[in-house]
């Protein structure tokens, strides 16, 4: 996949684009979680930059230069994908970025793959307005650090 441009949900174009081979450096991944309030380690960027690296796929969005969303996933390619991160700038909120990225990686990952996420509680409502189900059926054991 190259890149996909989307138009604005009003008319008119945005210019955004989406790729897979462009990659975004920890502090730019980091500014795009601490604005969109994705709680993750900002304030690592070691351990952002290990997240990016051992990422199975990564899809990004992009307003010019600025990042203006991510969707971080780990997959086998033929059963299952976690997408572990989902989030896109406040500013570009509410114009269909979100479900541009999630199905640039539907795309990626095919029509075998299972995609599975685990929602933010500030988020339960939107995953099924795009088409998730919801999965009472999973457990977790939290990070210790």
């Amino acid at each position: 996949m190259g890149y996909e441009r989307n138009s604005h949900p009003r008319g008119g174009r945005m210019d955004i684009t989406y790729s897979l081979e462009r990659r975004p450096t920890p502090e730019q991944v980091a500014d795009l979680f601490r604005c969109s309030g994705l709680r993750r380690p900002v304030d690592q960027l070691d351990r952002i930059e290990a997240m990016l690296e051992h990422a199975d796929l990564l899809v990004t969005a992009w307003h010019g230069e600025a990042l203006i969303g991510v969707a971080r996933a780990l997959t086998d390619w033929r059963y299952c994908c976690y997408l572990s991160d989902l989030a896109v700038a406040p500013s570009h909120q509410r114009q269909g970025i979100g479900r541009a990225l999630i199905r640039q990686v539907q795309s990626a990952i095919g029509p075998e793959c299972m995609l599975l996420l685990l929602a933010a509680p500030e988020a339960m409502d939107y995953y099924p307005h795009i088409g998730f189900e919801p999965a009472p059926n999973a457990w977790i054991i939290h990070r210790s650090v």
